[in-house]
């Protein structure tokens, strides 16, 4: 499908968007990627990197044109301590470059816009996966309250430019669970769960430090499988169409705490919980049977081959900081 095409990444320096950019290179994609307070993580002769505000509709409209497809990346987030204490952060510069994006997008004629959602977005459905259809069906969960609705809106967006106006732009949304693996981030400000215990693990924190109780129950997917999937929605989704990216199974904090000090051999690790620290949602699971359904959707990748994996990655790429310990972790997150 890329093969030859023009393709946009905004938010190309972070997690998901690095991870794009790879695929799209090796597809045979043209690639230009937004890049904003950071660095890119993977350079490549062929990438047209552009440094670009998207809060600027100036800057929205220079990087769509000539493009073929957007996948929309570019957002402001963190973890749950910032969600916690400045829930606005994840608000107001993401409604601006979302509504901007999508109407640059269409007025440059885009064959096809990927906007990234969250199923933190969901209300909350108990220890149930949530269905697609159930995402306006109540508020989101509290602490997601903010993220949740400014991730509703861009949805709301994209269906009108999908089925609302006249010449509609087709827009792909994508809620996934939790996405971990190689380039995401492993700052504690802005990490979330699963990458901070991966750091805290490797740098041998003593004592190890888990935010909430470590019962909070998530649906983890490797980054590889999610990027499979998007490529899968991107090639076979033609209308408005939201669907969930998920491994289809939940574990808990403490379980991915557990696998992680298997597979690295830190049995000597002193564990313990900070249940007076922000955690999130108790409890949340993703249905995914419509990615089945739709393009025949399967992850590959275990938790303890994809947690391999990043370990591996993670020591490599950070091999001249892992002896820098800065001591008991003063910010984590559990999201």
């Amino acid at each position: 499908m890329f093969k030859g095409a023009n393709v946009l990444v905004t938010g190309a320096g972070g997690f998901l968007g690095t991870n794009i950019v790879k695929r799209l290179v090796a597809e045979g994609g043209h690639v230009r990627g937004t890049l904003h307070g950071r660095a890119p993580q993977f350079e490549h002769p062929i990438i047209d990197y552009v440094k670009t505000d998207l809060t600027l509709m100036a800057d929205c409209r220079q990087v769509v044109e000539g493009m073929d497809y957007v996948f929309m990346c570019a957002a402001n987030t963190s973890g749950a301590a910032v969600m916690a204490t400045q829930p606005l952060a994840h608000v107001t510069p993401n409604v601006v470059m979302n509504t901007q994006m999508l109407e640059a997008s269409y007025q440059a004629k885009i064959k096809k816009f990927l906007f990234i959602s969250s199923s933190a977005a969901y209300p909350p459905s108990g220890d149930r996966p949530v269905a697609e259809e159930e995402m306006f069906e109540g508020d989101p969960y509290e602490a997601y309250f903010s993220v949740g609705w400014m991730k509703r809106y861009a949805e709301v967006l994209c269906r009108i430019y999908s089925e609302k106006i006249k010449d509609p732009m087709a827009t792909v949304v994508i809620r996934p669970s939790n996405v971990y693996g190689p380039y995401d981030k492993f700052d504690f400000n802005r990490s979330h769960v699963t990458a901070a215990l991966i750091r805290k693990v490797v740098e041998r924190q003593d004592p190890l430090e888990v935010w909430g109780t470590g019962e909070d129950v998530r649906d983890l997917i490797y980054v590889d499988d999610f990027i499979n999937a998007v490529m899968l929605a991107m090639a076979n989704i033609e209308t408005f169409n939201p669907v969930n990216i998920g491994f289809g199974e939940g574990c808990r904090v403490r379980d991915v705490l557990d696998t992680l000090l298997d597979v690295d051999g830190f049995s000597n690790a002193k564990v313990v919980v900070n249940p007076t620290k922000p955690s999130m949602i108790p409890i949340r699971l993703v249905d995914v049977s419509k990615a089945k359904t739709l393009f025949n959707f399967n992850p590959l990748t275990s938790l303890e081959m994809g947690l391999r994996k990043t370990l591996k990655w993670y020591r490599e790429t950070h091999e001249s900081k892992i002896h820098e310990n800065d001591g008991a972790c003063t910010v984590a997150t559990a999201c």
